[in-house]
């Protein structure tokens, strides 16, 4: 790719650093998007998903309908940055913490390089999905209808990882990212005098207590060890520090499951549903439970995994596959996706020196060295995904 192309997408990125956006808050982003669709002059749709854009380009050999999707994410995440970077977002609160100004401007390099180099049979169709942090833009998507209105055949994402050194690639069929719920839990009790009546009072705070130990053993004894699983409860709110001598009425909890398979999933949550009635029964209270699904698991197709590494192997070598690459328990709602379609999601080595912090931390910054090697790896991707269906 040429440094002037180059350069221009890593300004590109760095304004969308500057400026980031909530999920389905992407406008901003979104017209960005468009404006450099329409300078490389390809045709897009946009609103698609609320404020998500699918572009795509016709290959010029012959007449095929052979296609193939590639994807990035858009949205920032609700965090305060410190990275110190000069790019530093402008937005208070709001901070590009997973790489999605990064994803989006690698994917705005393979729309720039194939409709350049468009000598190729069939359609590759761009999306530029909003609202992947768990607000459900992939599924916002489906349900506009972007797989009826865009027959792509395949489709493929990457994710920078900076747990992975540059060059590396991690890739693994089947389940690559856990399937995740959110869980809230709310328990009324009854509340009184920490001294005078506490025989009076339905303690919420004890209950929790009870219920956060409890929930923590529903892992190591109702889950196979061999399937692996996490139930963490993450906060707990109840009472006023003041009120030193109060028992309050409520307590709140929330929290996430995780696991690699649907079935291990529903025993986890089963066990929780099983722990708040016993609790709710055994001290009077009422317990309320929400779980809500976040992501799916992200299973990779056989078949586009094999087509992956093989891309991977041809472009950077066979030792840039990540060895022994192990499966991760954060969720990703490019699940979605790949439930309606084949395809791959594909981790990209981003760590270095400079690019040590993980994702979602305040520090973190989007290594813009991988730039190049993404926008290839993209491109070959659409390319041989393209050529097989040809086959």
């Amino acid at each position: 790719m040429k440094t002037e192309t180059l350069n221009k997408l890593v300004q590109f990125r760095h304004n969308l650093h500057q400026e980031p956006e909530l999920g389905f808050e992407e406008r901003d982003t979104s017209r960005k998007v468009g404006a450099y669709l329409d300078s490389l002059g390809v045709e897009y749709v946009s609103g698609i998903g609320k404020t998500g854009i699918v572009a795509w380009i016709i290959g010029t050999v012959g007449d095929s309908d052979a296609s193939v999707g590639l994807r990035a994410d858009m949205d920032a995440l609700p965090i305060e940055e410190k990275s110190g970077v000069e790019h530093i977002s402008t937005r208070t609160g709001r901070m590009h913490a997973c790489g999605h100004d990064g994803h989006t401007s690698i994917l705005l390099g393979a729309v720039d390089y194939l409709k350049k180099n468009n000598d190729f049979a069939g359609t590759v169709y761009f999306v530029f999905q909003p609202a992947e942090e768990g607000v459900g833009g992939a599924k916002a998507m489906i349900e506009d209808g972007i797989f009826e209105r865009f027959d792509m055949r395949e489709i493929y994402a990457l994710h920078n990882w900076p747990s992975l050194p540059i060059g590396q690639y991690g890739l693994i069929a089947g389940p690559i990212m856990a399937g995740g719920d959110r869980v809230d839990i709310t328990i009324h009790g009854r509340g009184g005098h920490g001294g005078l009546n506490p025989h009076g009072c339905i303690d919420p705070i004890r209950i929790a207590a009870e219920l956060v130990h409890k929930a923590h053993t529903i892992i190591a004894r109702e889950v196979d060890p061999l399937n692996p699983a996490v139930l963490s409860i993450c906060a707990l709110q109840s009472g006023d520090l003041a009120g030193f001598a109060v028992i309050p009425d409520t307590a709140t909890l929330s929290g996430t499951i995780r696991a690699l398979d649907e079935a291990t999933r529903e025993v986890v949550r089963s066990g929780l549903r099983r722990l708040c009635q016993s609790l709710e029964q055994y001290y009077g209270a009422e317990i309320e439970l929400v779980i809500e699904d976040k992501f799916g698991v992200t299973d990779n197709d056989p078949g586009a995994t094999e087509s992956a590494r093989q891309v991977i192997a041809d472009c950077f070598g066979e030792e840039a596959l990540a060895v022994n690459h192990k499966p991760c328990m954060g969720g990703e709602d490019f699940s979605y996706m790949l439930a309606e379609r084949p395809g791959a999601y594909i981790h990209v080595g981003s760590g270095d020196a400079e690019h040590s912090r993980g994702l979602h931390h305040p520090e973190y910054d989007f290594n813009d060295r991988i730039m190049p090697d993404g926008i290839r790896l993209l491109t070959e991707l659409a390319r041989k995904s393209l050529e097989k269906q040809l086959q």
